[in-house]
């Protein structure tokens, strides 16, 4: 098993997740992950800066305002946006880095793990959840 499959792995058997790039929209891949986590018994956050909240639940606008420090970040974001989130996820705190399908490039896996983040990468969420 390579350092991304144990990465994986552990990160499913990690509970608390913020969900950045999370989105009130159904048909974004932002809601999709996050209510998938929720229906199989995650601590799912939502985290966009541009909405209040997503289904009655209050969305954040950045990981420090999240009562419950997150043991997972999910991006389903851009690549290039991943990179602004890093430091801010250094400095609460959290080790674990997921990108859904097409958030990470060599650049963002890079930097992630040049700052000691454990990282999965073009892996969904969804998939590994059942769709």
């Amino acid at each position: 098993m390579n350092i991304r499959e144990q990465n994986k792995k552990i990160m499913l058997e990690k509970k608390v997740w913020a969900v950045i790039g999370a989105s009130p929209n159904v048909d974004k891949f932002g809601y999709k992950v996050w209510r998938k986590l929720q229906e199989h018994g995650y601590e799912a956050y939502p985290v966009n800066p541009r909405y209040e909240e997503i289904e009655g639940e209050k969305c954040y606008k950045s990981l420090k305002d999240i009562p419950n420090k997150p043991d997972v970040i999910d991006f389903v974001i851009p690549a290039s946006a991943i990179l602004e989130w890093l430091p801010e996820a250094k400095e609460v705190g959290i080790d674990y880095l997921w990108c859904q399908p097409g958030a990470a490039n060599e650049e963002v896996v890079l930097k992630a793990e040049e700052l000691g983040f454990n990282i999965a990468y073009n892996v969904c969420v969804l998939a590994e959840l059942g769709e």
